[in-house]
């Protein structure tokens, strides 16, 4: 998509460009079957870890129904079922929000060695990061999780009022999952962009900064991510291809080029 630097581009423009990194990620990806072996490895051991969670709460959902809607244990039995299953479907719902938000970076954790790799060799492509900060491996893994930790606690946040909203008629079922999209999103970005983010020496709450000031393009990103991890194992298949379309993203909210400048491949 090319680009007229005199001209400032629509928020909707904006928007699709943060899309489709997601798409030039995955092309990236692609193009080396060995990386992208090691990128599924990560996202594949925490794919288990949350199948054994979603399978465990599939076979208590009944009994947490119950638990959830004790207000209507005197009700009749059509009302009381009735409210039991929209109280299980809503628990489905919010396990399926915070396994996405949360999936994320419990993925980067496990590989964070493997995303590393991934998104420098990205960088490399498009013109390297001649000030990039050495981090040791502790030092990375430390500072990871305590943005992960600090990320997974927002993301409970913001899960909790999204899934009490659910239940509002009308609004729960239109504007509600509008409004999860654009939040997971959000905080997809955040999570996938600390990678390319860390390699430039800043935290979380720089890139909050930064990404705040570019928040259509971010969004766009954000939200593709969110809507491709809704799709069966896509969370899983996708997440090199979203970690190759952080660090593009990274790149253009930091005005580095965002245009092949070597033929190597990745």
């Amino acid at each position: 998509m090319k680009e007229d630097p005199n001209r400032p581009l629509s928020a909707v423009r904006q928007f699709a460009i943060g899309a489709g990194f997601l798409g030039r990620g995955l092309g990236l990806v692609l193009r080396s079957p060995r990386l992208l072996g090691l990128g599924l490895l990560p996202a594949l051991i925490a794919g288990v870890l949350y199948t054994i969670g979603l399978v465990l709460l599939v076979r208590f959902l009944p009994s947490l129904s119950e638990q959830v809607t004790w207000f209507a244990g005197d009700w009749s039995g059509f009302w009381r079922d009735f409210v039991e299953v929209l109280a299980g479907a809503g628990l489905v719902g919010l396990a399926l929000l915070l396994g996405i938000l949360t999936f994320t970076a419990v993925t980067l954790l496990i590989g964070d060695p493997f995303y590393e790799r991934i998104s420098e060799l990205v960088e490399d492509r498009f013109g390297g990061v001649p000030e990039a900060v050495e981090v040791g491996f502790w030092s990375s893994l430390r500072r990871s999780l305590a943005d992960s930790l600090r990320l997974i606690g927002l993301s409970i946040l913001a899960g909790i009022p999204l899934f009490a909203l659910g239940f509002v008629p009308v609004v729960g079922q239109t504007v509600i999952p509008v409004l999860a999209a654009a939040v997971g999103g959000w905080l997809l970005a955040l999570e996938l962009t600390g990678v390319p983010f860390q390699r430039r020496g800043q935290r979380l709450r720089h890139r909050r900064v930064v990404l705040a000031a570019n928040v259509p393009v971010t969004l766009g990103f954000g939200v593709a991510v969110f809507c491709a991890f809704l799709i069966p194992l896509g969370a899983i298949f996708l997440m090199p291809a979203a970690i190759a379309g952080a660090t593009l993203l990274s790149r253009r909210v930091l005005g580095k080029p965002t245009t092949i400048t070597t033929v190597a491949s990745l």
